[in-house]
Parts: C-alpha cells; structure tokens; sequence
C-alpha cells in the first residue's frame, strides 16, 4: 500500500507519493510572479415562506496550489440545492474534500449520492437525522461498489439543510460547519460540526478498539517513542498530527477518523457514519458558513465569522476569505491545499421589506447594522473545535473594512466557471 517517504505536514495528505494524485495548475500566483484568473462567485437566494425567512448565498471553490503537481485538480467538490422535494422550505448546502489519489471522483461521487438519497426519502421531513444517517452510508457503500478505486482514497462531507426554522447539520470527517449568533453586541462564532480526528478523545478510543494504531509520521519512522500517546492539540501540534494505521503496515496513514470511501481505513475504524446536529434558527442567528479545511487550516471559526460580518454581500466574503486563507497558506507552506467555501445569509422577512423601502438593492447585513454588532473575537471565548487546526496567524486588523474598496475577487486564485464538480442548482 505504499511506505512513509517523507512527513507530511498536512493533516489530510497522503504519507505515500503512490497515493497522491496530480494536482490542477492554478492559474497564478503573485508571489511567484504569475497573475491571478478571476472568478466571480454567483449570488444566489431562496425564500423559507414557512418562517418568513430569506437566505441569500454564494460559494467560492479555489483549486490549491502543488508546485510539484501542477496539473492537480481541485478535489473538492460542492452543492448547492434549493427546494429540496420541491419543498420550497428545504435547502441544502454542503461541501465534500476529496483526498487520495482518485478524491475528485470520490467527492462527486458522494455529492450526487447525498443529494439524490435525500431527494427520495419520503422520512426527511419527519425525520432528518435519520435521513442524513441512511443517505452518508448508503452513499459510502455505493461508493465501494462503484467502479472508482476508494482502497486509499475518499472523501469529508459536511452538509446543512435549512428546514423552516431549524438547521440539520451532517458531518463526516474535519470539513466544518460555523454559524455567525449576535450575543449582546457582538457577533460570536457557534460551531455546527465537530472535527473528526484522533485528538478527540472519544474517536481516539474508538478507532484504537477497531485496531487502529494511531501515531504521528515521526512516531512511525523511528524519531519519537510511540509509546507516547499525546500530541497536544490541534492548533499546536507542528504539523505532524496523529494518524491511523494498520498494525503492521505504514499505511493508510489517514488523520481523520471518518470518511466516504477509504475502504482500507474502514477496516480500523474509519466509518462513515455522520455525526447530526439540530440547531433552532433564533433571530440572533445572522448566517452560517460550510467549509472545506483548506480555510480552517490557520483560520478560526470565530476569525471566519469576524471576515462574514464586515461584508453585507456574501460574494465579497467568500472572496475574503478565500484569499486570505491562500495568503497564508503560502506564508507558512510552499503549496496550499484545495479552498471550497459557502456563505449563507439568514434574514427575516420584515428585514428584507424594510432594506427594500430604504432603497437598497441588496442585503447589507441589515441585522447587524441595526443592532449596532461589533465583531470582537477576544470578548467572547470560543470551544476547542472553534481553533484554526495549525494555530491563528491572522489578527482582527487585518481584515478589510466594510468600507474597503474592494473589487470583487482581486486576489482570488479560482478554477474555471466550467469545473466540473461545481453542481449547483440555484433553482
């Protein structure tokens, strides 16, 4: 299956170059001295008549940068679809992180599962909980049946379907899901999914009871004692996390502990069985976010909700952070991993009226105006799967103002319109 060639400081790259595919060439870098191709995302919106609500959204997918793989595409994979059922109070959203060598084709795989299971379950309104849970692991057997090699690759899923007032929220593997709450008068990130890795104590366990040995790379080649089994956190732990591997093999070497596909993983305790969560939509709830860890390898929740709260236009925050969370990327690495984002703008009706009779074209964060909010990540402590995964390396007072003139997705790296695993329907 492949040995250990060299540590790999990504959580989700692959130990084994057998194992990784070519990676998509993007179109520019301005640190290395090639110009950025622009992308602009749509803007899309949908109405949940049942609660008088509006959403209002657009998504970003940025292919990473591999200097040693410049034909490397972008392995993940997004959807966007309204009306679910022809419900026009069902809404989903959700993004999927392929990783390995055939992650792309697993990640569209899983997409177009979820969302044609989910279409036919006569049980999702009664029941969606349940509904996510049969849809994911149909969708990971599927995937084992298919003709795509799923032995050392597969893919993350993280999803949020917006039913009236509530939002079901399905996660398997470390993509995350984050809401922006007004609390008083600030605006404090409520974390709507839980990464999935060995530094959790409860996967930990878990996965060492289905036989998994779980050590960092330098603990499989020799250089520290596997005897010890404590790697700190998350956000300290210098990029060498701990990882999942057979008894008596260097592979598969993967750092999260459930996944779609991974069928040699599965075998340690890799599942794919989501893990759901229910959060009732309060008026203080003002949007929330679906993202691909490309964005939260260095940023926070809470640094994710501060950048969606200076923008009124959710394409403008996707770009934020799309190109912030590249930036930094390269600061601390020579290549960046694949950065897939959605926006997503919870507004009351009466909201909606009042932006329309002041003349306004477009949302501007009316609520928080109105409330007078002031984005102050240090007042408010944040949980532990709220932390950027390697650390915090963008301070408040680098994000642009409101008031920035900013021209839409100036320093965004982003594939072609025409990517393939796009597959919205804004309908």
């Amino acid at each position: 299956m492949g040995s250990v060639l060299a540590k790999c400081r990504r959580r989700r790259c692959r130990p084994s170059s057998a194992t990784t595919a070519a990676a998509a060439s993007r179109d520019g870098d301005p640190i290395h001295g090639h110009r950025h191709a622009l992308c602009s995302s749509p803007l899309g919106s949908a109405d949940v008549p049942s609660h008088h609500l509006f959403l209002e959204f657009s998504f970003l997918s940025q292919r990473g940068y591999y200097p040693d793989s410049p034909n490397r595409e972008n392995q993940d994979a997004l959807c966007i679809k309204t009306q679910l059922q022809g419900n026009p109070n069902l809404h989903l959203f959700a993004v999927f992180d392929g990783h390995g060598q055939f992650g792309a084709q697993c990640a569209a795989f899983a997409r177009d599962r979820l969302v044609e299971h989910l279409s036919g379950d006569t049980r999702l309104l009664d029941d969606p909980v349940e509904s996510f849970n049969s849809a994911l692991l149909a969708a990971n057997s599927e995937l084992h049946g298919s003709k795509i090699d799923d032995s050392m690759s597969g893919t993350t899923a993280i999803a949020v379907l917006v039913g009236g007032d509530s939002l079901f929220i399905a996660n398997v593997g470390d993509s995350r899901a984050v809401a922006g709450v007004l609390n008083e008068h600030r605006i404090v990130a409520e974390n709507l999914s839980c990464d999935q890795t060995p530094f959790r104590k409860d996967e930990y366990e878990r996965v060492r009871q289905c036989g998994a040995r779980v050590l960092s790379v330098d603990q499989v080649e020799g250089k520290k004692d596997p005897a010890i089994q404590s790697w700190g956190d998350e956000e300290n732990n210098e990029g060498d996390p701990p990882r999942l591997w057979v008894q008596h093999g260097m592979y598969p070497g993967t750092a999260f502990t459930r996944s779609i596909g991974d069928s040699t993983a599965e075998s340690i305790g890799v599942i794919a069985v989501p893990e759901v969560m229910t959060v009732k939509i309060t008026p203080y709830h003002l949007f929330f976010v679906v993202a691909s860890d490309g964005v939260f390898e260095f940023l926070s929740s809470q640094t994710v909700v501060d950048m969606v709260s200076r923008y009124g236009d959710p394409r403008d925050a996707c770009s934020a952070i799309a190109a912030e969370s590249y930036k930094i990327w390269l600061e601390h690495e020579d290549r960046t991993d694949d950065i897939t984002i959605i926006v997503v703008l919870i507004v009351p009706f009466a909201d909606v009226v009042a932006i329309k009779e002041a003349g306004y074209t477009r949302i501007k964060a009316s609520r928080m105006v109105s409330h007078e909010a002031k984005t102050e990540s240090s007042a408010f402590p944040v949980s532990e799967t709220c932390q950027p995964k390697r650390g915090s390396f963008l301070e408040l007072h680098s994000c642009p103002s409101s008031d920035f003139p900013l021209e839409r997705n100036l320093a965004c790296v982003a594939p072609s319109p025409t990517h393939s695993l796009w597959k919205c329907d804004l309908s």
